[in-house]
């Protein structure tokens, strides 16, 4: 069995009416929408990985700032075990650009509209953990 590690982040904006979002790149390949993350490389930590693959595929700058790290597995492939860890966290910047290549679109998604947006289960779970950490699950009234 070969082992795989990832991390990525939930990223959080408000805009200047209070409304939030949530940034979501959508692949190339196959099309779905998740969070944005990467594998780690040698002698990164989790954080470095997340902070890393966030400005790498979206070009947003975070600062892992909650206290959240959420973790799924699954099997991409037969004979691949997949670890993916999340941090949450929140930004100011607007900009967003996509990385080329490899990233179809990289969107601020309504808070409201995220999880009927994610493609993968493990991507909603994710979020609704994240949700409940900030006090927004289940998202009534936002």
């Amino acid at each position: 069995m070969h082992y795989e590690k990832s991390c990525g982040a939930l990223v959080l904006r408000r805009d200047e009416n209070d409304k939030k979002y949530i940034l979501m790149i959508r692949h190339k390949a196959g099309g779905h929408r998740s969070f944005p993350k990467g594998h780690m490389e040698r002698g990164e930590t989790e954080y470095m990985t997340a902070v890393r693959e966030v400005y790498e595929e979206t070009a947003v700058q975070i600062r892992i700032d909650y206290d959240f790290r959420e973790t799924v597995h699954y099997r991409p492939q037969p004979g691949v075990s997949k670890e993916v860890v999340y941090f949450l966290t929140e930004t100011a910047q607007k900009e967003i650009r996509p990385r080329e290549g490899e990233i179809a679109q990289v969107e601020w998604v309504p808070i409201e509209e995220a999880e009927a947006s994610l493609t993968h289960e493990n991507d909603k779970t994710v979020f609704r953990a994240a949700m409940k950490k900030l006090g927004l699950f289940p998202l009534v009234g936002i």
